[in-house]
């Protein structure tokens, strides 16, 4: 019976059956019986039984195992055995299977085992072999990024995503919110958005350990596309597109002649995006789709719907590329659905964890550091020494010693794929909750399940937002009084991430201190080897400007450190010994052996050599400026806090002496105390705009150096400080020391460059190195005065200008201006500075009737020819012809409108607070920038101002546009835009007659003091100067203003002599006219 079903199928014929289909019918009774006879034998005994079983191999046996009829026995591995049963005597021997109850180890127990003894150890190579994976990456149409920046950062996370690619992103040029938001930790990203319009744009997300590069191709007007490649053992070219879904009979040649140029590059590419075509039908322009992709052999790898109505419109695309485990996956936040795929290129595997060297700083109280301190100071007292060097060594070596003890380093394993700061347990079990949702979603397919699961992500949505804004809000709010902290922390809302440091080697480093110390080499050698310009009036010798010398410099006393310190950043430098601000906390303790080293610096004349060492940081100039070039990045000099120390004794000391004898430039307002930008446009608005009114012509010119700080001859300085300040002594030779021998090196992300020595330049991060600039320029005023020019300085920013009737070329203003202009040139380059021709500009103002036959003026000045600009930028105002500040306001207005929208994006989750001081911050200190010199000009112009004002309050107020804005700024207490003008005037008129504002300033004012005795003699009155003519020129003047404006305010407020007590009274007075309370 065993054996006869597989005869049968197997076709072996009996002579009891019929041998055709047909001739079954026909059978007789008998055969039947017969058959029935043969198919089921009659029923046997045991004994038969056992006289039948034989354990012969049956004759088929191949041919069953070849038509896989035979079934193998189970696996010695799958977990059965068999039973045996021959005990009863008679009876059938049965065998029977049962799952095995016994462990592994007992099942192998006895048998033969592998002795490891006896394999040989195989070589192992000196090579670290690094882990390979396949890049995971994932495309998906958002339709905008807004509000699904969280949900998408948690999608990167969750499947563990290499890339990101993503269409229709919304975004605006230099909108960076909602890509911040997006980028988990560990990641960053490349964006292009549409330059104009609303709608498309394209970016792609990306771990920070992928090498990656953009590619540029010209943009396309049918489609956009960002370009990006990947290095590595094979070159991937990946561009991302988005086609707008409105036809366009251009696409065709314009996709072809995009795909000739991307094949060019590599032959591995890769192309996503939503193309906006059904390619599941037959129409038209897939056709076209498809024979273009045939002809350059790209192969489509999309066959399930990726849109909500069931067609193809998002695209993977590729040539040279194998992809694997393509998949969809609906986040419910667009109506496409995101595509995951792996592609089989190797990427070493990220380092997932890092051992890191650290301190625990927070766990040093100040009393525990002041113990430490003075115990090994009084264990190991200071040497007995005058020897600077040797008193900074040992206050460096105890120092490091303290902070070794109460805080050692420490070594931990760490990873980097922390979670926000703002992510909390909360969150943790919610999104736990939501996984299972949407796993039981997946599984049943039911409507109510889908609405439980869509319900909950939004309530999900919500708590992120919540969660993020209770985080931001507290350090924007606490930040408001650290400005540093504030932007810092907007700055990582709002703009692009930075990943410059972690690109640093020290090989870079190297590059970045050859390429800074070539640049200066090279003009110093140029200003060297050319011969200097004839001057047209020769220059005399510098006169000595005081009989008061300073010899030398006084000691400090225990008790004037505290002062000294108290005004200082507690910014730590990598040449620190601990944190500053840990040595401001432990003061006491230290402050005797910071007093001894910097009294004998100054006896002796010697600055220690480890504070004349640099570390130089390079930061780029402007966000998002190409990282690869070099002139890209300034260096930032960072020195150790003593240093910092020891210049502000010396150069408070210094300034005193410059100030008692009058020796500073009245006119430089750079590094200056009560000076300012403001205060300088202030004096010379105020001089072009007497001139205006006049009927005359002004001049302006801006004249700009070139790495001014850097190129500064140190021999030329010394002896403009000895010859012309009165310096000498131990005085002159503590800052020939400070100057000489100084060194500088490169230090980012832990990278070290090599150290170079400086002969030339002042450091521009020291505290005395902007002091000695201004004082290395002090004959610069006297070359312009010969010549009968007005100028103003700020730094190394230079401003010329005269007045004249008419211009003609070659009349005598002509002249005089490039008789000057030939003498600045020729003192710059005999004292090793170079002009910047290339930002050096110059405009003319006056009447209108007057500029327009002005525009002959041409002026030659280092083989360069300067030509009258319509406007020009001016310490950060632009100017015009007409001084209307038009452009200036119109810039205001564009650059604050964009910072709105940021704080528009962030106001959601903002708490009122925070958003007041963003809004502060970024709105209110540039409507208030120099706009003291915007008074008397047009309400229209003005007008734009107080728009963004208003707009600003009802972002922070959530008023509608439609709601008059008068009560919301009565109520936010803010003055409106005139007011403001005027209050800042007041302001200035009252530092100016208290002697808290720049000699320029006060001599514009003049009290009034009547000949005889009048009620208005003890008035506090200001005189006003001569009748003006015109109001648009002459009332606007800062000399006619201020005191028309002063001689308005209540006697109360003009006798108050407090500026504290005056700000607040100004400021109730004008709000009370303002809104007419």
């Amino acid at each position: 019976m065993l054996w006869i079903i597989p005869w049968m199928l197997l076709g072996y014929a009996s002579p009891l059956l019929p041998q055709t289909p047909g001739s079954w019918s026909q059978a007789s009774p008998s055969s039947v019986l017969a058959l029935h006879t043969w198919i089921m034998p009659p029923l046997y005994s045991t004994s038969d039984l056992h006289s039948l079983n034989n354990h012969l191999r049956p004759d088929c046996i191949d041919i069953l195992r070849e038509t896989g009829l035979l079934r193998r026995p189970p696996h010695r591995g799958s977990g059965r055995m068999f039973n045996y049963n021959f005990s009863t005597p008679g009876s059938i021997p049965s065998i029977w299977s049962c799952s095995r109850t016994t462990t592994s180890s007992l099942r192998h127990h006895n048998k033969r085992q592998v002795h490891l003894s006896n394999l040989r150890p195989l070589p192992q190579s000196s090579q670290p072999v690094k882990k390979q994976r396949h890049l995971k990456l994932a495309l998906l149409n958002t339709r905008s990024l807004n509000n699904k920046s969280l949900i998408l950062n948690e999608f990167i996370t969750d499947n563990n995503l290499d890339f990101l690619c993503i269409t229709e992103t919304w975004h605006k040029p230099l909108d960076y919110f909602s890509l911040n938001q997006t980028t988990p930790t560990g990641y960053t990203y490349m964006d292009k958005p549409r330059p104009e319009g609303r709608g498309g744009g394209v970016a792609a997300f990306y771990r920070k350990d992928i090498k990656t590069s953009t590619i540029s191709i010209p943009a396309a007007p049918s489609f956009e596309h960002l370009i990006f490649k990947l290095s590595g053992p094979i070159l991937l070219v990946t561009a991302i597109i988005y086609r707008p879904p409105k036809p366009n009979p251009s696409f065709p040649s314009d996709f072809s002649d995009f795909l000739t140029q991307l094949s060019a590059i590599s032959p591995s590419v890769l192309l996503l995006g939503d193309f906006n075509i059904h390619l599941d039908t037959d129409c038209k322009s897939a056709t076209e789709f498809r024979e273009l992709l045939h002809f350059f052999n790209f192969t489509q790898h999309v066959n399930f719907p990726t849109h909500s109505r069931g067609h193809i419109l998002d695209l993977v695309c590729s040539t040279g590329l194998t992809i694997h485990h393509l998949s969809s996956f609906n986040l419910n936040i667009s109506d496409h659905l995101a595509i995951i795929m792996d592609i089989d290129i190797p990427i070493p595997i990220a380092k997932d964890k890092r051992t890191i060297s650290f301190r625990n700083l927070k766990s040093i109280s100040p009393s525990a550091l002041s113990a430490s301190l003075t115990s090994k100071i009084s264990a190991s007292p200071p040497p007995l020494t005058d020897n600077p060097s040797d008193l900074t060594e040992y206050y460096n070596e105890t120092l490091s010693s303290c902070l070794n003890q109460l805080a050692p380093i420490k070594t931990k394993t760490v990873s980097f794929t922390h979670s926000a700061p703002w992510y909390t347990s909360e969150l943790h079990k919610m999104k736990s909750q939501k996984r299972q949702l949407e796993r039981l979603h997946k599984k049943t397919g039911l409507t109510v399940h889908l609405q439980a699961y869509t319900d909950y992500l939004q309530q999900y949505k919500d708590a992120l937002s919540t969660a993020r804004s209770t985080y931001y809000s507290h350090l924007i709010h606490s930040g408001s009084t650290n400005p540093k902290a504030l932007f810092s922390t907007v700055n990582k809302l709002l703009k692009p991430s930075n990943n410059t440091s972690n690109s640093f080697t020290t090989d870079k480093c190297n590059s970045f201190l050859s390429f800074f110390q070539t640049k200066i080499n090279t003009i110093y050698k140029d200003l060297s080897s050319s011969p200097a310009p004839t001057a047209c009036t020769p220059s005399p010798a510098a006169p000595l400007l005081t009989s008061q010398s300073l010899s030398q410099f006084s000691p400090l006393s225990p008790g004037e450190l505290p002062k000294t310190m108290k005004g200082m950043k507690t910014s730590t430098c990598v040449l620190d010994p601990i944190p500053s601000h840990l040595i401001k906390d432990s003061l006491p303790a230290i402050s005797t052996l910071i007093t001894e080293i910097i009294n004998s610096s100054l006896r002796s004349g010697l600055v220690p050599h480890s504070l004349k060492l640099a570390a130089v940081t390079p930061i780029l100039k402007k966000p998002g400026l190409n990282p690869d070039i070099m002139s890209n990045f300034r260096p930032i000099s960072n020195l150790p806090f003593l240093s910092k120390i020891l210049e502000r004794t010396v150069a408070t000391q210094l300034k005193a002496h410059l100030c008692s004898n009058d020796l500073l430039e009245p006119f430089q307002s750079g590094f200056r105390s009560q000076h300012s930008t403001e205060t300088a446009l202030l004096k010379v608005t105020n001089d072009i705009l007497l001139s205006a009114d006049s009927g005359r012509l002004t001049i302006l010119i801006l004249l700009d150096l070139t790495a001014a700080f850097d190129t500064i001859n140190h021999t030329i300085l010394l002896s403009r400080l000895e010859s012309s300040l009165g310096i000498t002594g131990t005085a002159l030779s503590w800052l020939k020391s400070y100057l000489t021998d100084r060194q500088q090196f490169i230090h980012i992300n832990n990278c070290t460059s090599s150290t170079v020595p400086l002969s030339q330049g002042v450091p521009q991060g020291s505290v005395l190195g902007p002091l000695l600039f201004i004082l290395y320029l002090l004959p610069l005023g006297n070359i312009i005065r010969h010549h009968g020019l007005h100028f103003h300085c700020y730094a190394d920013d230079v401003q010329l200008y005269i007045s004249t009737n008419s211009i003609t070329p070659g009349d005598a203003t002509h002249s005089t201006l490039s008789n000057c202009l030939a003498d600045i040139k020729s003192w710059m380059q005999t004292n090793f500075l170079k002009l910047n021709c290339d930002k050096s500009d110059m405009i003319i103002i006056g009447p209108k009737s007057l500029t327009k036959t002005a525009d002959c003026l041409r002026l030659n000045i280092d083989n360069s020819t300067l030509s009258p600009s319509p406007h020009s930028r001016n310490l950060g105002v632009i100017f015009d012809n007409n001084l209307s500040f038009e452009h200036h306001i119109n810039q205001i207005t564009r650059t604050a409108f964009f910072h709105l929208k940021n704080i528009a994006r962030l106001r959601p989750s903002l708490s009122f607070p925070a958003a007041e001081t963003l809004i502060h911050a970024f709105i209110t200190s540039r409507i208030d920038y120099c706009n003291s010199i915007l008074y008397g000009t047009p309400s229209k112009t003005l007008k734009k101002l107080q728009y963004i004002q208003n707009s600003a309050a009802r972002l922070l107020t959530h008023t509608r546009t439609r709601d008059h804005i008068t009560p919301v700024l009565q109520k936010l207490h803010w003055l409106p835009v005139p007011q403001r003008i005027q209050f800042k005037i007041l302001l200035l008129t009252h530092k100016a007659l208290h002697n808290q504002a720049p000699s320029y300033l006060t001599d514009l004012l003049h009290r009034h003091n009547p000949s005889r005795s009048l009620r208005s003699s003890d008035a506090n009155l200001l005189t006003p100067p001569s009748r003006t003519k015109h109001r648009t020129w002459g009332d606007r003047a800062f000399s006619a203003a201020a005191p028309s404006l002063w001689n308005s305010l209540p006697k109360h407020i003009r006798d108050c002599t407090d500026l504290h007590t005056f700000k607040s009274l100004t400021k109730t007075h004008l709000f009370k006219i303002a809104f007419n309370v």
